[in-house]
């Protein structure tokens, strides 16, 4: 437990001592949550270091950054690298097999609506690479969702200021709503696809 703190403390400190590139490469890591990582750096913007906006800007590009990594796995090593080294990060293969049937089910639609979904907001870039998704129109759905992800938790951390630790605790009520959102988003993105899909079957 020490050599983990010890290593969660190496980070802070880089992020700290690197700016936003320290926040790049904590969201990259993804050793802490991401939303500790930009709640810091809402700190960071606080206290002076850095700028609300470079915090926001950097912070998308390291989500996006994190799930190229992910990505990247899934298109060129596949499912048996997750099967075999999947516990060293953090990707039960429970959650790799939702993650999977979600997505051959509802297609790219949920590579945006899941990041708002916990565990699935990492995870769904997996089954996007192995089913080798076209990765501008991934990188944008990731871009897309990344970037409310990152204002949220900066602003937070920005106002929390020393308090940013407990950014947990004060993002409920912001972060249920975004879920709500996500889930109605889905269905109607499911419908719609439901809808063309019957459309053709007549023209047919």
């Amino acid at each position: 437990m020490d050599y983990i703190h010890e290593i969660i403390n190496q980070i802070f400190s880089w992020v700290q001592g690197l700016g936003y590139f320290g926040i790049v490469l904590g969201l990259m890591l993804e050793v802490i949550p991401s939303e500790i990582v930009l709640a810091y750096g809402g700190y960071l913007v606080s206290i002076g270091d850095i700028s609300f906006t470079g915090a926001v800007i950097f912070g998308t590009i390291g989500a996006i950054a994190q799930n190229w990594i992910l990505y990247a796995i899934g298109r060129y090593a596949g499912r048996p690298f997750f099967e075999k080294y999947g516990k060293y990060l953090k990707v039960s293969k429970k959650n790799l097999d939702t993650a999977e049937g979600w997505f051959n089910k509802y297609g790219a639609g949920i590579v945006f609506t899941g990041r708002f979904i916990p565990v699935m907001r990492q995870i769904v870039s997996i089954p996007a690479g192995m089913a080798r998704m076209n990765f501008w129109l991934f990188t944008l759905l990731t871009a897309l969702a990344s970037i409310p992800w990152s204002l949220l938790f900066v602003f937070l951390g920005w106002k929390l200021g020393d308090q940013w630790q407990s950014v947990s605790e004060k993002a409920g009520p912001y972060v249920q709503p975004a879920i709500l959102i996500a889930i109605a988003l889905l269905i109607v993105y499911i419908v719609i696809k439901i809808w063309r899909s019957r459309t053709r079957v007549k023209q047919s």
